[in-house]
């Protein structure tokens, strides 16, 4: 594995005390053979990792609000715990804290009053689509904070959650890596960041336009199905429609008759048809969009990535520089004025304390580019999804176009009856002639 970070044993949740003695091999990964900077996971070696389910369960009421709960049922662990969505939040909080070098995706906003079934819905998938990448993101899904978030049936997951992250450190205090990041780091590092950083927008701005058109490809399946339900039904109305006959269409009054009972009849396809359509627009939902929201939000935690690198270790290094070359420049200035030995000392010391500061923000600022070419690279190995998305969406227009083609069929020969006239009448065909319908 090329990943640095490597956990206890995930059977063993407990946290021991903090004034324990501890190995540095519980925290430390040896470092692998080769260069670690490279990936070799595919897509399949990824998803396969954990298949996480979040569904809602019933509603309990608390002194004054709802609360909304969910059980959270992890494949690969074989079992399921009910989680709050403030579990999510602190789970999410110690993912930021233990691992700020990574990708790590945003989780769906919190509304506290008013949460309609469709917010609620929203995000319900959203905390899917949340989990599941954690679960198949390679250091994450080796962690034990991600075993006891998906495992853990006690009350206070919350607590147990923070006391892993209690004085462990974050990624770059744990792993053996960190102080030779620059070493694997490529010469134009820089340059391949800025590179990366642009493309990728790009492809998140493209998946975004594709995400938003999917959308409305389902959801007018949806409406197209509520309009042949309601056409089947104003059909079956018209089919049952009791209002007497007036004397002079007396003469009419059987093929009235026969077409009413034709129209009643044919609600029945109808409804069959919009059944159909709703499928098509459920599976084009699950299959399509969750897809590409699942993509788009790996995307958009690459981005927060990058803007925690520039606003975070980066900005800190550029501080930690200046505050060094105003200290050398009181130095200078003490000197020459030939202030007092201790003052002096202590801005000696002052200044050895920081370039030991400016040292380390080096070196995070290189384990930090570090981790950002492989979650760059964990980009890519998810860029196949693509394919998978569009095999998806035309297998689904497949689907539907055959399976309400063969209503349509079916409905065809029904109508036969609709057409029954006198018998010098000749009865109307059931498609247009051949040519320009509006030909001269």
């Amino acid at each position: 594995m090329s990943y640095c970070t490597k956990e206890r044993a995930c059977s063993d949740l407990a946290k021991p005390p903090v004034n324990e003695p501890r190995e540095p091999e519980q925290f430390l990964m040896q470092a692998p053979q080769g260069n670690p900077l490279l990936l070799s996971h595919t897509l399949q070696e990824l998803l396969s990792k954990d298949s996480v389910q979040v569904e809602l369960i019933p509603e309990k009421k608390g002194l004054f609000l709802k609360h909304v709960e969910y059980e959270v049922s992890s494949k690969r662990f074989k079992c399921s715990v009910y989680r709050r969505y403030n579990d999510f939040v602190v789970f999410h909080e110690m993912l930021l804290q233990k691992f700020p070098y990574r990708m790590v995706p945003a989780l769906p906003p919190k509304r506290m009053l008013g949460a309609d079934r469709e917010f609620i819905e929203s995000r319900r998938r959203a905390l899917k689509r949340f989990i599941n990448l954690v679960a198949r993101h390679p250091p994450f899904s080796e962690d034990v904070l991600l075993k006891l978030f998906l495992s853990f049936s006690g009350s206070d997951v919350q607590n147990k959650l923070r006391e892993l992250v209690q004085g462990v450190g974050d990624e770059f205090l744990t792993c053996r890596l960190a102080t030779q990041a620059k070493d694997f780091l490529p010469a134009d590092i820089q340059a391949q960041f800025a590179a990366s950083r642009e493309l990728i927008r790009n492809i998140y701005n493209s998946f975004y336009k594709l995400r938003d058109r999917a959308e409305r490809i389902a959801s007018r399946a949806i409406d197209n199905a509520s309009d042949l339900l309601i056409f089947g039904k104003e059909l079956s109305a018209l089919g049952s429609d009791t209002t007497p006959l007036p004397s002079w269409a007396a003469l009419n009054n059987s093929t009235w008759g026969t077409l009413k009972q034709a129209l009643k009849g044919l609600s029945v396809e109808f409804a069959l048809l919009a059944d159909k359509a709703v499928q098509q627009g459920k599976q084009e939902e699950n299959d399509v969009v969750e897809k590409l929201n699942l993509f788009l939000d790996l995307l958009q935690s690459y981005k927060d990535l990058c803007e925690r690198h520039e606003k975070g270790v980066l900005h800190k290094h550029q501080r930690a520089l200046h505050k060094y070359s105003m200290m050398k420049k009181q130095m200078m200035s003490a000197t020459v004025q030939n202030k007092e030995p201790e003052s002096v000392e202590q801005l000696e010391s002052r200044i050895v304390e920081q370039e030991n500061a400016i040292l380390t923000m080096e070196l995070r600022n290189y384990f930090s580019l570090y981790c950002l070419h492989q979650e760059t690279q964990l980009i890519h190995i998810y860029l196949p999804l693509t394919s998978h998305i569009l095999g998806a969406f035309v297998n689904s227009q497949i689907q539907g176009h055959k399976e309400m083609s063969k209503v349509w069929n079916e409905l065809k020969p029904k109508l036969s009856c609709l057409f029954v006239g006198s018998s010098n009448m000749p009865t109307p065909p059931l498609s247009p002639p051949e040519g320009n319908f509006f030909s001269n």
